[in-house]
């Protein structure tokens, strides 16, 4: 009985081409996918990448979307609380309680910067133990891989640990994919892992820095809570006030390598002259495609007389009081 209306029903709208049909030509499901369409072509049209030489392939975008690491069961020791976030918290962060018995203090200057010879990384090499000073040759930045570089501030056994956890995933992905990983999928896993532990008292703020055909030379940051943001230069640390006045000042792309790595020597040289929680020596590389290349472990108070007596800088400093 139905099928006979509707084949009448039929007959009917295409003897008549001419009549007015109730029904719409378009049905929702068409209109629906031509919007969609029509959203795709404009996110593709003005999306633009973090940088604008990176070029991800099929499986490289895979590679972030997948840059999840192994399971671990780390075990950690937590307070016999019902809630150890809320009573850490309260413990050793001096913002929300005042009058907490654990003030955490840290102290460290470390950057880094994208130029087209590369990226340098630059650090001091200061630990302090609240207002002593515990050593003046920690190497602060970590050699994760070959061609991959993090540093470390906060937390020295946090980003220590983390970023060498990190360096046995990016291995991993090589056996597994036969290929060298990204700068985005390693950051990415780095930002993954230590989500997990987000609230716990974790005090990280690193950077993953690397130079990879797809990506050019590439850099994130990424902190405990998680976040990971992708730029062309980054300065973390209580130091970081006086590096950012000197880089923002005389900073550019277009920088010869050598220009690049003075422009790194002098920021942290910066820091450890006005912080007191950055000093010993300055510690600097220069990231290229084909690997990492060091470029000393220098004392900054020889540099700092050479630079005041060569370059006219520090003039304040001065015997001569008349």
């Amino acid at each position: 009985m139905e099928m006979h209306f509707a084949r009448r029903h039929l007959n009917r709208t295409t003897c008549h081409p001419n009549r007015r049909s109730n029904f719409s030509d378009t049905s929702p499901l068409d209109t629906h996918t031509q919007a969609q369409d029509k959203m795709d072509s404009l996110v593709a049209q003005y999306s633009r990448p973090a940088f604008k030489d990176e070029g991800y392939q099929e499986q490289d975008q895979l590679e972030l979307v997948d840059a999840m690491p192994t399971a671990i069961d780390l075990k950690f020791a937590l307070p016999p609380v019902a809630q150890a976030q809320s009573w850490l918290r309260a413990m050793t962060d001096d913002h929300s309680n005042p009058s907490c018995p654990i003030k955490l203090a840290h102290g460290t200057t470390t950057l880094a910067f994208r130029f087209k010879g590369g990226i340098i990384v630059a650090t001091d090499s200061r630990a302090t133990a609240g207002n002593w000073i515990a050593s003046q040759t920690v190497k602060k930045v970590i050699e994760i891989n070959p061609q991959l570089l993090g540093t470390m501030a906060g937390g020295a056994a946090d980003c220590q640990y983390w970023l060498a956890y990190l360096g046995m995933q990016c291995r991993l992905h090589e056996l597994r994919h036969k290929r060298r990983i990204s700068v985005a999928a390693a950051s990415k896993i780095l930002a993954n892992l230590v989500y997990q532990y987000k609230g716990m008292g974790l005090s990280m703020g690193t950077m993953c820095a690397g130079v990879t055909p797809q990506e050019g030379p590439a850099l994130y940051y990424i902190d405990s809570d998680g976040t990971r943001l992708a730029g062309n230069l980054f300065c973390v640390g209580s130091g970081q006030t006086f590096a950012y006045g000197v880089l923002d000042a005389e900073y550019s792309y277009d920088l010869s390598d050598e220009d690049a790595l003075e422009l790194g020597r002098r920021s942290i040289l910066a820091a450890t002259h006005r912080d007191a929680y950055s000093g010993g020596y300055i510690n600097l590389y220069h990231v290229k495609e084909e690997g990492w290349v060091k470029h000393g472990f220098n004392d900054t108070n020889p540099i700092f007389w050479k630079t005041k007596l060569e370059k006219g800088e520090f003039s304040n400093v001065t015997a001569d009081l008349n």
